[in-house]
């Protein structure tokens, strides 16, 4: 499974920007699609996830209520609408895939198994 994230790039404080995350390869299911972000100097860190067999959606209290997390069954792509930028966002984020549900929250690495190579996003203040 090959994971093929887009959508990063430099956006003024208060703008938008819509990353994508399009899944290829070998027959295989989703469980759950997330994305993560890295800051320099900082841990990664949990942004947001959505469950495919029950849509549930989950964030970060840092980002609710300004990106929405979305998908495209068919093309087995995971997007991730980013409104109301701040710097503080600024980060490689980076999509994953679970192919099953290993028994770990969405919110933890751990619950997935396959990663894209990031995307950058940097918000200027």
């Amino acid at each position: 499974v090959q994971l093929q994230a887009s959508g990063g790039g430099l956006v003024q404080a208060g703008g938008s920007l819509r990353l994508s995350c399009a899944a290829s390869g070998r027959t295989f299911s989703i469980d759950t699609t997330g994305w993560f972000r890295q800051a320099p100097g900082k841990e990664r860190e949990f942004v947001s996830a959505l469950t495919w067999n029950i849509v549930t959606t989950f964030y970060a209290d840092s980002v609710k209520d300004r990106f929405v997390i979305s998908r495209d069954n068919a093309k087995k792509t995971v997007y991730l609408q980013m409104n109301s930028l701040k710097p503080e966002d600024t980060a490689v984020y980076y999509c994953a895939v679970a192919s099953f549900y290993k028994g770990y929250n969405p919110l933890d690495t751990r619950a997935y198994d396959f990663w894209g190579q990031g995307t950058l996003v940097t918000v200027s203040s």
